[in-house]
């Protein structure tokens, strides 16, 4: 038997296997704190039940399982599905007879593989056109690709950006489902294709993505929070000198996804947290939210009451106000803008209801009829 995380996204760190109990803790490599991110794989244990075991998971709050148990994939990655509730530091798995590999992660990874599989769908589409934002640390390729209106002059432009955060893979699964709605033909996908431009950056940080890093609370900074003034990161650099000049004061929308944390409240709901930095953005961004739970069709639910009554994100002593050097605070101050937002996009559980490959992609695609209406309705 053999556990490793030599594929990309991988991370683990084996402590020891005494019969059928794997005992092994997430790698927090160059973060400040504690984070909960693991994914790993088991080969050559078909026909064996293992018990894994996660003993430090610090606080009472900082479990490295969610409420639907990890997320397992028998054929490399490409579809997962929860194991189911459980422990939030332990499960058992039995292999079958034909699980040569099996990988388990927290929740379900979003690689460069899986954006290059959406892409070579979309190949010659004329609403579609991919480009290099720049190189990362690592020399990784980082894309930049342009949607919709791209012969011609857009009315509106709309940036999307992912994985600010390099273990918020949830996240990823919406930008694409909302590419997806950009390039296709439904009212939604039309409109947008005449009349918006939209730039999308699915990884902020690359290399972190590819190598199973944390990402969240990086040292010194993670990327979120590079646009001040002395950024740290070429793909924050690249991305800050090239939205304004794209923008030319058309930039109506600027949209960060993210995910949460993995328990607990708010955590388990789709929401924004930008309540409390910015009174005038989010009464702007209340607007759109409201055209979102309109128009959703998805089997995962936005409230705007969720993110209303959202008081602050780490408790009563959490920060208020713009916070310095995070995108979203920079990106507002950019001409013409309407609103800039983060949304949080759940890891297992939105209100009630599976978060999964499909349905978070569902819920892309959501916003992007959200998009289209606020957008249209001027």
């Amino acid at each position: 038997m053999q556990i490793d995380h030599a594929f990309p996204g991988g991370n683990i760190l084996l402590e020891k296997i005494e019969g059928d109990d794997v005992t092994l803790r997430q790698d927090l490599r160059d973060t400040e704190g504690w984070w909960f991110y693991w994914c790993f794989r088991v080969r050559g244990a078909a026909g064996r039940t293992l018990h894994f075991h996660f003993p430090d998971t610090g606080e009472a709050w900082q479990s490295v399982i969610g409420v639907r148990g990890p997320a397992v994939s028998r054929d490399e990655g490409r579809h997962w599905n929860w194991l189911g509730r459980g422990s939030a530091s332990d499960f058992s798995f039995t292999f079958g007879a034909d699980d040569d590999a099996v990988r388990f992660s927290f929740a379900m990874p979003y690689q460069e593989d899986r954006l290059e599989r959406f892409l070579d769908c979309h190949v010659g589409h004329p609403r579609l056109r991919r480009e290099r934002l720049c190189h990362s640390r690592k020399g990784r390729s980082v894309e930049r690709l342009h949607l919709g209106c791209l012969h011609g002059a857009p009315r509106y432009r709309v940036a999307l950006t992912c994985r600010h955060h390099a273990c918020e893979m949830m996240a990823s699964y919406s930008l694409e489902g909302l590419l997806e709605e950009i390039l296709g033909d439904s009212e939604a996908g039309a409109w947008l294709g005449e009349n918006v431009e939209f730039l999308a950056i699915p990884f902020v940080d690359k290399d972190g993505v590819e190598d199973g890093d944390q990402g969240k609370s990086r040292k010194p900074h993670d990327h979120a929070l590079d646009y001040g003034e002395h950024r740290l990161y070429p793909e924050t650099t690249a991305l800050a000198a090239f939205l304004p000049e794209w923008s030319r004061g058309k930039l109506a929308i600027a949209l960060d996804l993210h995910c949460p944390s993995i328990r607990g409240p708010f955590h388990e709901d789709l929401m924004s947290p930008d309540r409390l930095r910015d009174a005038g953005n989010w009464a702007r961004t209340e607007d759109f939210f409201r055209v979102l739970e309109k128009v959703q069709q998805g089997p995962l639910i936005f409230r705007l009451a969720d993110s209303q009554a959202f008081t602050t994100w780490t408790g009563p002593e959490g920060p208020k106000g713009p916070v310095a050097g995070l995108i979203t605070t920079w990106v507002r101050t950019l001409p013409g803008l309407r609103f800039g937002t983060a949304l949080e996009i759940p890891y297992a559980n939105a209100g009630g209801k599976e978060v999964n490959q499909e349905s978070a992609t569902a819920f892309g695609r959501d916003l992007a009829r959200a998009l289209h209406r606020y957008l249209a309705d001027g």
